[in-house]
Parts: structure tokens; sequence; C-alpha cells
């Protein structure tokens, strides 16, 4: 049995004893979660799946709680700048110690079976959350949903945020077959809050297939923006004059409206009022979307983590609507599993000069592969002449005039590598 005194050597230790970096499938978690917790305690909990969205949901819903006056528990992933950002309680990402005790447990539970990186954090976070007696816990899907670890979890309502093409190699290649992988997480007789606008049927079948309860935004729920905030119905519910979300960009309206259909939805199990949800849509955080930083220099930074097509055309529009008419310097990276051209197409009119940075990660695009990618595509103003983060982030500042904006985006790792050279200045 292994046993290490230090969240960075379990960490290390755990990306290597398994196999295979992704290895969907529930049946190994749910074996060593039946040993941690032989009599199934679980928290009231949410489920959010889908391509974009999963991460601001779960903030909207952890904000409106915590205002609430509940105890909340939230895992996310992947983490930005600490692993502990994967498993938070109020907000606020747990201790060393406490993972480090549930890998202990996970470790003395788990005998002979191998478990991915995800899933020992996935399991970590489930056992913490339940032996802190949380009010609610709230598990983003790594994955898909119909084999992520957190799956195993018979969830009390489900939110799919949106169906888009990514991850190919595990979940298919149609918006349809993408679908039905993401309703695995929907469950007989509980709601299935379906957050977006032009669903796939598959979906919305899925849903009644399983005996689950849908509701789809347009239809069974809707929200109306206004000049002084904005507005929400289901039926004959309302919300009237509700201040708009922190988190910027149209399709934060979509997640709110999203996951206030599921806070109604349990609002027998779990009430909130209307005061905790306006703070809670004042007041919610994420960082890495549509992150702005103010450098001294005066020069707005943005920071987005989207990385597939349909997440930067919002990050276009947003560019389009939040700067108008200004130059953007913009540092870049991809794992070279993403739709790469496709992203950078549709960037191309809204980036006046490109930065691009190769990442550690094995994962990651080689600087010749993305040469190859700007050049097809006949973009000449770019940069490739750097090795590391801080070269290229000093380059396009020291380029950027008044009024210009230095947007980084197109990876958790590149983002991370921001913050971690804005917090070392």
């Amino acid at each position: 049995m292994m046993h290490f005194d230090s969240l960075p050597d379990w960490l290390k230790w755990q990306e290597s004893h398994h196999p295979l970096a992704i290895d969907l499938g529930l049946e190994r978690a749910a074996q060593i979660y039946r040993v941690l917790n032989p009599d199934a305690i679980k928290p009231l909990t949410i489920t959010v799946a889908g391509t974009n969205g999963k991460g601001s949901c779960v903030a909207f819903l952890e904000a409106i709680y915590t205002a609430a006056g509940y105890t909340v528990g939230s895992y996310t992933s992947p983490h930005i700048l600490k692993y502990n950002e994967r498993i938070k309680i109020n907000g606020e990402p747990v201790s060393d110690a406490l993972i480090c005790a549930a890998f202990d447990r996970i470790e003395a539970a788990r005998q002979d079976t191998s478990l991915s990186y995800f899933e020992f954090g996935t399991l970590a976070a489930l056992d913490i959350f339940w032996r802190s007696n949380v009010d609610i816990q709230l598990l983003e899907v790594g994955m898909g949903g119909r084999l992520d670890a957190v799956n195993i979890i018979d969830t009390d309502a489900a939110l799919v945020s949106s169906i888009h093409i990514d991850h190919v190699d595990w979940l298919g290649a149609t918006r349809d077959i993408i679908a039905i992988e993401k309703a695995g997480v929907f469950r007989a007789h509980s709601p299935a809050i379906i957050g977006d606008p032009h669903p796939p049927e598959t979906l919305r079948q899925c849903a009644i297939d399983k005996n689950a309860l849908p509701y789809c935004i347009g239809t069974d729920f809707s929200y109306h923006r206004h000049a002084s905030g904005w507005d929400w119905s289901a039926g004959d519910q309302q919300l009237i004059n509700l201040p708009d979300p922190a988190l910027k960009g149209e399709h934060q309206y979509r997640n709110a409206s999203s996951v206030l259909m599921a806070i109604q939805q349990l609002n027998t199990h779990i009430p909130v009022t209307e005061a905790a949800i306006q703070s809670g849509l004042k007041n919610v955080y994420l960082a890495g979307r549509f992150q702005k930083i103010n450098l001294d220099n005066g020069v707005p930074l943005l920071l987005d983590v989207g990385h597939n097509p349909e997440a930067v055309s919002t990050l276009a529009n947003y560019l389009r609507a939040a700067f108008p008419n200004r130059r953007v310097h913009a540092i870049f990276s991809m794992m070279k599993d993403k739709d790469i051209a496709g992203v950078i197409k549709i960037m191309a009119s809204a980036v006046h000069f490109w930065h691009f940075v190769p990442l550690t990660t094995p994962r990651a695009i080689s600087t010749a592969a993305v040469q190859e990618i700007f050049s097809q595509g006949q973009i000449t103003n770019v940069s490739f002449d750097y090795t590391e983060f801080a070269g290229a982030f000093a380059a396009a500042k020291n380029q950027c005039q008044k009024n210009d904006v230095l947007l980084v985006f197109g990876s958790f790792f590149l983002v991370s590598d921001c913050l971690i050279e804005l917090e070392g200045k």
C-alpha cells in the first residue's frame, strides 16, 4: 500500500500509476466507493455536464447556495493554479491534509484495483464531502457523462449546459452521439435541465427514455434582458429585475438561467430565497473565464480557457462587444487533439497579432505543427520566437499601445502560466 506525506508526492505518483491518462468507465470507481462508503451516505447532489459552461454553472450554484447559508461542496476540473481548487467547501479549496487523508483511505480500499488520476480525485471529493456533512454537493463531469467517474453517484438533478463537438476520440464525432454520452447523468424521476438553446433531439429523447424530467431553455424556462437587469421565468414562476451576472458574456445568462431552473426544481428539499439568488449572481467568481486584470501599464489583460470553436466564438463576440475597435494582442496555445485550425480561423479577424507559446505537457501542439496551421490559413501576423510564457508575455505587453487589449487564451495550462507569472511579479 502506498503512502505519501505530501500532496505533490501523491499527485506525482497518481500520474504514472494507471496505464491510461483517460480511462472512462464506472466499475473501478464504484467498487472503491462502496468500500469507502458502505452505507451509501450521499448529500443532495447536482451533477453538471456539457461541452462548455460546466464550470460556470457550478460557480453559480456554489455562490447562490453559499449565500443561502448552506454548506456546499463543489468538485470541478481541471485546476488552474493548485490541485486543491478541484475540491472546495463553501468556495474555499480544502487543505492538503484533508486530501491526503482521503487518498490514504482510497489507497487502503482499492487493494489491487488500479485507478486513474481523475478517479482518485473524484473519490477523494466524494469522501470529503460526505464526511464533512455538506448540505449539497455539486459535481462537474470531467468528460462526457455516461462513463465519467462522477456518474457513480445518482444525482438529484442533472444539468447539461451545452452540446458541441469536442473529445471526439472518446465521445463521438456528432452532436447527436455526444448528447447521448452527456445524457448518461440523467436519472429517472429527477430533473434533467437542458441549457443548450438548440439541443440535439437525442438529448431530450434520452431524458424521456430514462423517465427523467426534462426542462429545456426556451420552452420550459427562459430569460429576458432589459436595461435594468434581466428576468427569469418558468411557467408561473418568475424572478424580476435580477442583477447581471458577475461572469461576463451573453452565454452566462443562459448558464445562470439553467442554474435557476435546477434550484427551483430542488427548492422543496433545499429552499433558496431571492435575496440569496441576487447575492450569488453579483458575487460569483471563476478564474480564467473572461477574467479581466488591469496591468500596470494600463492595458487590460483578458484571460480565457476556451479551447474549442464554440467557446472561442463566444470569446470573439465578447471582444467585439466589450472592446470595440481596439487592437487585440493574443498569447495563444492549445492541446494537439483540439480543432486548432477552427479556433484560429474564428479568432483571425479579432486578433491584431499572435504570440504562440509551446506548452510543456505532452498533449500540447508543437511549434512546428502550429506553424503549419497558421501557414495554411495564410496568417502571417504571428511570432513563434518563444520557449516559455514569460518571454511571450513581456513581448506582447511591450507591443501593446494605449487602448490595446492583451488576450491569453486556448488552454487551462496557458492561463495557469499567466497567473503564475503575474503572481511572481
